[in-house]
């Protein structure tokens, strides 16, 4: 990316579960959700979406070879999409197994998000 423009940070929690991937798109999610970019379109190239670039960094807590890029990606509704994963984020309790939620433990999971937008 040659031009970074903005940069929006989120978290995401997985608090039944444990799922690493929930968790990061809720982080997305998180990040971009409340913002608008209205002037992008207009010093993109070709003014178009597609050319946006989109770098979204993940601290994950664990389960990274669990994470599934190709759904976290879809998060991310234009450009073209990079993810850098690193260790980071957070476990802590939830205080409570719930076995129709899928639980295997009482851990919830928190990602922390930066979404780097730019051309």
């Amino acid at each position: 990316m040659d031009h970074l423009m903005f940069i929006q940070t989120g978290m995401g929690t997985d608090v039944h579960g444990q799922d690493v991937t929930k968790a990061s798109i809720r982080a997305i999610k998180n990040a971009i959700h409340t913002n608008s970019m209205p002037g992008i379109r207009s010093v993109l190239p070709e003014e178009s979406l597609d050319n946006m670039k989109i770098n979204v960094k993940l601290a994950v807590p664990c389960d990274l070879d669990k994470l599934d890029f190709n759904q976290v990606k879809d998060a991310i509704p234009y450009g073209e999409v990079n993810i850098e994963v690193m260790e980071g984020g957070m476990l802590t309790t939830s205080g409570i197994v719930l076995e129709d939620k899928q639980d295997k433990n009482d851990l919830m999971y928190i990602v922390n998000a930066a979404v780097e937008v730019g051309y």
